[in-house]
């Protein structure tokens, strides 16, 4: 599958291998805009918009490592044979994939706020309600979007994200499909032990990386470090974009 892809960088000729920018559940390209602007100042960044996200194609099949490949044949498309990878959320489920698909290509490995590990817990019921409940009441504008979402989800700042990708009353990513799979989307299969250099961030106040998951994440990815970034939650990047990017350069200058 062709994903819709956006190219950056401040250098006429760059030398290092590109970073690629793998956005989570419900998002798209732009949603790890902040980390692009910054780092593509000195390397060459790939932003994609995921299967059934954003402007990239629908399927009705989801999964781990078809979204992986994705992301791959987007990669040899454009000719980037060595990379490192910065995912968040299901992105980070990706990007983790993408290294076990591709171990050879891939230099360092950022995880921002998510475990290689199935969850048990259903975090996303309610957006799948009001999204739902927008379509089903043909609403065409964000304002009444907005209103009718409000009786279903209590936080303001994850409204507004999910109306990023409400364009003309459609969502710009595939609802059905995403509710018919979201077993798959928390879920997870165990990866061979992948050795290289592997950070993941945590939001202090997240539930998405916890010490029980210790075990399975280092049986995975050995080489792995944690970084937590103090007083954030799930989205530490759009939180606390400063601490999130010095972890990151911390980590990328090793």
């Amino acid at each position: 599958m062709k994903l819709n892809f956006r190219l950056q960088s401040e250098q006429t000729t760059v030398s290092d291998a590109p970073v690629v920018l793998i956005h989570g559940l419900f998002g798209n390209l732009d949603n790890l805009g902040v980390l692009a602007r910054d780092l593509k100042a000195d390397r060459r960044i790939i932003q994609v918009d995921v299967r059934n996200h954003g402007l990239s194609p629908r399927s009705d099949e989801i999964s781990y490592a078809a979204m992986a490949r994705d992301v791959l044949e987007t990669l040899d498309e454009l000719d980037a044979d060595r990379f490192d990878i910065i995912g968040h959320s299901m992105g980070g489920k990706i990007a983790m994939t993408l290294a076990s698909l591709a171990p050879e290509r891939v230099g360092q490995l950022v995880v921002i706020d998510i475990a290689p590990v199935a969850y048990r817990e259903r975090h996303h019921d309610a957006i799948f309600a009001a999204l739902a409940a927008v379509s089903e009441a043909g609403i065409t504008r964000r304002s009444e979007a907005a209103a009718l979402m409000r009786q279903t989800i209590q936080e303001e700042g994850v409204i507004q994200f999910l109306l990023k990708s409400f364009q003309d009353g459609e969502w710009r990513f595939n609802v059905p499909a995403l509710w018919q799979h979201y077993d798959r989307i928390i879920g997870w299969e165990t990866l061979p032990a992948w050795p290289h250099p592997t950070l993941f961030i945590r939001g202090e106040h997240s539930p998405y990386l916890q010490e029980a998951y210790r075990d399975a994440l280092l049986a995975q990815f050995p080489a792995a470090r944690a970084h937590v970034i103090t007083g954030a939650g799930h989205w530490a990047h759009a939180e606390k974009p400063d601490a999130v990017l010095r972890a990151i350069r911390r980590f990328f200058a090793l």
